[in-house]
């Protein structure tokens, strides 16, 4: 498999930098088998079925985006510096890893202030990166950053306007809860209180799992043969509780249908050959693209990916290559909104 066969052209003017108000108000492309149906995400409550159960990832966004100083002593006394830092992904023992812009100004030990409250020190610079480790922890920590920073707007959403207010909660599910992430599971953006609402009263079932996603999701793949593309690794969770949920629908005949990539990547992860789940904690740097044998998942809720990334390459392993390159088509023809803000579809194999 080539990575050319996993290209298709998209006009800019299809790339979303706003969602849709409200949430479910957004176009729903489902696809079941070769039918191809155009509707809206509030449609879910028809589509749906009692007995089905939807995997949500309730990570939350943090805003990882941070404006701050450097500060040095010479000479000649302090200089400042200014600093622009992104967070990718926290470490076992709490440190971060980032990116910062300029790079080449920082040296290790030195501090990063961005606001009176918050603080970061330089451990240690490396492959383009660096490893901070901040002043507070835990809740005050996460009251500090929420008053620091800025949500982290993809790179094509970034590249088209800047981030402001609204992004905060544009960019957050409303079932969020588990702070970690520095990219939203974005099919999960179409849902609000009123859709789950509704479809809970149809019979539907939810189970929340935990991955958080880093910046790596973003990262293009740079090989032709795809199958040697190494995937970058993103901490998740499933609870013996939400293991437990899933088998129960299994075994009573239910489809299990994850919203977003995320969420079937992390069940994926933890379910075994046979398709039994079990609670699992951990790293995952699955890679799912044609030919492979989903375990558990039945359908899949997912917005539109960008040419040549691994998540076209998921749904194609889904839905086959071949159908997908014509559901994109048609996406593009009838002016669907793609990736983050855009639209969503429903596959069914």
């Amino acid at each position: 498999m080539k990575l050319s066969d996993f290209d298709f052209d998209l006009p800019e003017g299809l790339i979303a930098t706003r969602p849709v108000k409200p949430r479910s108000a957004a176009r729903l492309l489902v696809v079941e088998g070769d039918k191809l149906r155009d509707l809206h995400v509030r449609n879910l409550v028809d589509l749906f079925q009692p007995g089905d159960r939807l995997v949500l990832n309730n990570t939350r966004v943090i805003p990882a985006r941070l404006t701050g100083v450097r500060r040095r002593e010479t000479g000649q006394g302090e200089v400042e510096a200014r600093i622009e830092v992104t967070l990718l992904e926290p470490g076992a023992n709490g440190d971060w890893a980032a990116l910062a812009k300029p790079l080449r100004k920082l040296k290790e030990g030195e501090t990063i202030i961005f606001s009176p409250q918050l603080s970061a020190k330089v451990l240690r610079i490396d492959g383009g990166q660096m490893y901070v480790r901040f002043n507070l922890t835990g809740d005050e920590f996460d009251a500090a950053l929420t008053e620091a920073g800025n949500m982290p707007l993809p790179p094509y959403i970034a590249a088209l306007r800047a981030p402001d207010a609204q992004d905060n909660t544009d960019y957050q599910t409303v079932f969020a809860r588990v702070s970690g992430a520095v990219a939203a599971p974005t099919a999960s953006l179409h849902f609000d209180d009123e859709l789950l609402a509704a479809l809970a009263a149809k019979g539907v079932s939810f189970t929340h799992v935990t991955l958080h996603v880093g910046a790596g999701t973003f990262l293009p793949v740079k090989v032709d043969d795809v199958t040697t593309h190494k995937m970058h690794a993103e901490w998740g969770e499933v609870t013996a509780a939400a293991a437990d949920e899933i088998n129960a629908t299994k075994a009573a005949g239910g489809r299990i249908i994850p919203v977003g990539t995320t969420a079937l990547r992390l069940i994926e992860s933890a379910a075994d050959s046979d398709g039994n789940m079990y609670p699992w904690q951990g790293p995952t740097d699955i890679f799912i693209y044609p030919g492979y044998k989903f375990r558990v998942t039945d359908a899949l809720m997912t917005n539109f990916h960008l040419p040549k990334s691994t998540l076209l390459m998921l749904v194609s392993a889904l839905m086959g290559k071949d159908r997908m390159q014509r559901v994109y088509a048609h996406a593009v023809k009838e002016k669907y909104r793609f990736f983050s803000y855009g639209d969503a579809s429903l596959l069914v194999p």
